[in-house]
């Protein structure tokens, strides 16, 4: 016997279960279907797995048992905190029943999300994670075509024919606005991430207008600012609101790295937050409390959200019956960073 057969033999399948003290069937089973055997068994093969270092066949392991155990997520960008947070418990969860992920991004770009989403199919993603419902027709197609099912992650749409679980974006900016309103401010201003191929930035934009319409506070157009998701561009505008010769007292933000910035400027600019402007996020990112003035926020439970995502999929796969659509509550947290207005501001 050859070197490398040998090795193949000393670490495959059958020393797996000469070690655990099963049959190779067992193992297989332990492998490819890790809930038809019991916890007690499936940590007695994964001790042996270790122990002779084997690593399953995954192409063989699909033609067997037609399932990778792989899911594939693809986000926006990985520069955004929630993002990274999101991935981080999908990841965890997946890990802790024997699945794998594969992350790509798409910039925020429908046919770059098509063309991942592609090469993750033709990969063998069991299924796919996406986040909000702004995508391709053809890309619902080519999941259908494939039996590959997938789930929108972020959002809430009891309306649409799709899998979600998320916040209604819409009802949260809506409290957002509506906290400043309650305080006595009229002349709010909103900064908010890039709408389009972002239907999470749209409901939050529409939530803060239906708000300030409701309360027949006027919005002039030079009010709202939409930026991308960075430090220096929410800074930027906050810099050209507070330069108006009119401006707002009050700001409600996209989200908390758009509502930093805002802060950051409000400071540098010499104003006093909030006595001379009230600022409000969305998402309360850990920063968030540790900011002087920390930041009153829309408080959303990404990990949650995320590892539901996860849960929605794994257990469709095992044919288990499945709540299609899944809200996930928000909460305001009144922080430092919002007060009355002003009687006489700048």
């Amino acid at each position: 016997m050859g070197l490398l057969t040998a090795r193949s033999a000393k670490q495959g399948i059958r020393a797996v279960a000469k070690r655990a003290g099963v049959s190779t069937a067992s193992v297989s089973r332990a492998i490819n279907n890790p809930e038809s055997v019991s916890a007690s068994l499936r940590a007695r093969i994964a001790q042996a797995i270790e122990a002779v270092g084997y690593i399953p066949h995954a192409p063989a392991r699909i033609l067997s048992s037609r399932r990778s155990r792989t899911l594939g997520a693809i986000v926006p960008t990985i520069d955004n905190t929630m993002f990274a947070r999101g991935i981080a418990s999908l990841q965890k969860y997946l890990s802790s029943v024997g699945y794998m992920l594969f992350l790509t991004t798409s910039g925020y770009d429908l046919d770059i999300e098509l063309q991942q989403a592609r090469n993750l199919v033709s990969r063998g993603v069991d299924g796919l994670v996406l986040r909000g419902d702004c995508h391709h027709d053809a890309l619902r197609k080519m999941l259908a075509d494939n039996a590959v099912p997938f789930i929108n992650v972020g959002i809430y749409q009891p309306d649409r024919p799709y899998p979600c679980v998320g916040t209604d974006n819409e009802a949260a900016a809506h409290r957002a606005a509506a906290h400043v309103i309650e305080l006595g401010h009229r002349r709010i201003g909103i900064v908010s991430a890039l709408q389009r191929n972002n239907d999470r930035a749209s409901a939050r934009v529409a939530g803060f207008r239906r708000a300030l319409a409701e309360a027949d506070i006027e919005l002039p157009s030079k009010w709202h600012v939409e930026v991308p998701y960075t430090l220096d561009d929410a800074r930027e505008a906050a810099r050209y609101l507070l330069s108006l010769g009119e401006r707002p007292t009050a700001v409600v933000c996209g989200n908390d790295v758009i509502a930093y910035g805002v802060l950051l400027e409000a400071e540098r600019s010499g104003y006093s937050v909030p006595r001379e402007l009230s600022v409000v996020g969305f998402d309360d990112l850990d920063w968030s409390r540790h900011l002087r003035p920390s930041l009153t926020t829309i408080h959303v439970p990404t990990a949650e959200t995320w590892q539901r995502a996860g849960e929605y999929l794994v257990r469709h796969l095992a044919g288990e019956q499945t709540i299609m659509h899944h809200e996930v509550d928000y909460s305001l947290v009144v922080r430092e960073s919002t007060a009355l207005p002003s009687r006489s501001p700048k």
